[in-house]
């Protein structure tokens, strides 16, 4: 049960306390017996997940779960505070002192939990570790830009690049740029046991899926300071277990399904706060596919699809409709597909096959996987069937499969389009579009394009803001045009929060997990 995890979990705040005796006049009685007054009582919070842990090594899978703990553990150079759109300094200040060299300044003192001083040649050991251990599934892809790390001196870590990388800002700010404590982690494999970092909290007690105890580290020294004397986080199995540590827990996060957030806000003492963040759903087209090599099938099937209608019919609008697959809230988003297609319209899909010579019914396979997406997927691809169908022009045949199957059905070209996620991995926009170009390859559908890679390369290099944004702009208009995936919704990270609870919106990162140093109740 949650409330037995939390009894084991004992997680204790030494206060100092001062017991002064008066006398009726208001005047010291140095021989009045002295009271000793009320010690205040730590301010613990309690968290319930269904969240799994992969690991606590930031070096090791690079999952949500995982993310939550380190990213309130260790300490990066960079981080992004709430509602700033940028990197700023966290552990250092950091600039381009060329377009392949980035310098960072550690702040002087620096320290980690068990007094080691953090110096640059921990910063050194971190990043050359993570990229030595290439852990499958962990952050070392991210970094592949990332020659060496020099030191000139204790205070000062350079990064060299092999190329330009204008995104090298924004990776350090995220968990797999940690940095750990080079006399306590082994070089050449993960530490899950424990973990020594220096961010806002430092590990008390780690039971593996069941429960993680943080304590505030009050020698953290850097912009997400504790407010709270430490957090204890139960490990939950389902969404049951969830709802029913609503009313025990002080948040309760990642698992609840649609019914119980609607029953849950109706619910006194407690509230429902969301925040968009970096989960988005979108169809993407098997250019393998006979079918969907024709450009003017993927553009009318893009005319049609009506998301508003799809995310009330199929989320009850528990989902934002998305119309880039870069979302709103991350730098140079812009809602390419809506500017290029405008709203859904029978006639404007028609025009489109009409000029192409594609006469319809055209039939289409989609795929789609029932658990792997979320409980919302088989309505989703339901809907998406519907609309298609509805417009005379398509004649969809659905087929679904569990994962991996799904996968080994989407690269042998089986499908012609189908339903696919994404969690970005890296809070900026090129994360959004990279995936699709063949940079990385986690949708293989086959997608080329001269127009794309040569704005991927130009944004990945521009160090100027506004022109970097521009181009992200552009990259976006070249997906809404060429159409190798159609954007559909951006998920909500949905956090049940007791009434007494303070920050919330805050701590919501956008990539999908809690930064809790800035709660308090």
């Amino acid at each position: 049960m949650v409330s037995e995890l939390w009894r084991r979990l004992v997680v204790t705040a030494a206060v100092g306390g001062l017991g002064v005796g008066l006398v009726a006049c208001g005047e010291p009685d140095d021989n009045a017996p002295h009271t000793g007054a009320t010690t205040p009582k730590a301010m613990v919070l309690r968290l319930a997940t269904t969240d799994m842990i992969s690991s606590l090594d930031p070096a090791g899978p690079y999952d949500v779960g995982s993310r939550t703990v380190q990213a309130n553990l260790y300490q990066t150079l960079l981080t992004i505070l709430p509602g700033k759109p940028t990197p700023v300094p966290d552990a250092a200040d950091c600039q381009f002192d060329s377009p392949t060299t980035y310098t960072c300044s550690l702040k002087e003192g620096l320290t980690f939990p068990n007094g080691h001083p953090l110096t640059s040649s921990d910063v050194r050991f971190s990043f050359d570790r993570m990229l030595t251990l290439k852990t499958p599934g962990g952050p070392a892809p991210l970094f592949s830009s990332v020659t060496s790390v020099s030191t000139p001196d204790e205070l000062t870590a350079v990064f060299n690049l092999k190329a330009p990388d204008a995104r090298l800002p924004y990776l350090l700010t995220t968990t797999g740029a940690s940095i750990v404590d080079e006399e306590a982690y082994p070089a050449k494999k993960l530490l899950d046991s424990t973990a020594i970092g220096s961010g806002p909290y430092q590990l008390t007690a780690y039971r593996p899926g069941e429960s993680v105890t943080l304590a505030r580290f009050a020698a953290y020294k850097g912009s997400r300071a504790a407010q709270n004397d430490g957090v204890q986080i139960a490990l939950v199995k389902d969404a049951v277990a969830l709802n029913d540590a609503v009313g025990k827990a002080d948040l309760a996060y990642r698992g609840f399904t649609i019914g119980q957030l609607d029953s849950i806000r109706s619910m006194s003492g407690v509230q429902v706060i969301e925040s968009e963040d970096a989960v988005i759903q979108f169809v993407a087209f098997q250019l393998k596919s006979v079918t969907s090599r024709k450009l003017a099938v993927r553009r009318a099937v893009a005319q049609l699809i009506d998301r508003p209608a799809l995310v009330k019919k199929a989320y009850a609008e528990h989902v934002t409709p998305l119309y880039s697959m870069v979302p709103p809230n991350f730098g140079g988003a812009t809602d390419a597909y809506r500017s290029e297609y405008k709203q859904p319209s029978k006639a404007a899909a028609a025009a489109i096959l009409k000029a192409a010579g594609v006469k319809g019914p055209v039939p289409l396979t989609l795929g789609w996987t029932p658990t792997r997406f979320g409980p919302g997927s088989k309505g989703e691809a339901l809907e998406l069937k519907r609309q298609l169908d509805a417009s005379g022009l398509f004649r969809v045949t659905l087929r679904s499969a569990e994962w991996p199957a799904y996968q080994q059905l989407i690269r042998s070209g089986v499908f012609d389009l189908y339903l696919a996620g994404w969690t970005a991995e890296y809070p900026d926009a090129d994360n959004f579009l990279a995936p699709f170009l063949g940079v990385s390859d986690p949708f293989p559908n086959g997608y080329r394009s001269a127009a794309a890679t040569k704005l991927l390369q130009q944004e990945r290099v521009e160090q100027n803001g506004i022109k970097r944004a521009e181009l992200l702009e552009q990259l976006q208009g070249v997906f809404a045009r060429e159409v190798p995936v159609v954007p559909i919704w951006q998920g909500r990270l949905s956090v049940v929060v007791d009434h007494e609870v303070e920050n919330v919106s805050g701590a919501l990162d956008p990539l999908a997990f809690l930064h809790l140093s800035g709660l308090r109740k």
